[in-house]
């Protein structure tokens, strides 16, 4: 039969191995949510551009705004990427964090 602390030492590890996948799937949910999010404003700013492309009079209008789309795209993707970094770490933070603490728990008992 098994002792008292390792019965304990299960359990906690069951709860914790469940709470990890609870907080990872919440946590992946954000992140698929961010990347259709980000699909779908990519679509809308690249409509426009191609509108606003089509719509210029002159060379120099053209090449002026080309240079203005860049340098927004620009913007826009490191602003984007950032934000997607930030959920990918949130990610393994969340499926990482509640075994992590079990484990320091129980290093913690065994020492004690």
């Amino acid at each position: 039969m098994a002792q008292p602390s390792t019965v304990h030492a299960i359990k906690a590890n069951t709860a914790a191995v469940s709470e990890s996948g609870k907080a990872s799937t919440a946590a992946i949910q954000d992140l698929t949510k961010a990347y259709q999010e980000l699909a779908t404003k990519n679509a809308k700013n690249l409509t426009a551009a191609i509108q606003s492309l089509s719509a210029v009079k002159t060379p120099a209008e053209f090449i002026a705004l080309q240079q203005q789309l860049i340098q927004e795209g620009v913007q826009s993707a490191v602003t984007d990427s950032q934000t997607i970094a930030h959920l990918t770490v949130a990610v393994f933070t969340a499926a990482f964090e509640p075994v992590k603490k079990q484990f320091e728990a129980a290093q913690k008992a065994t020492v004690n």
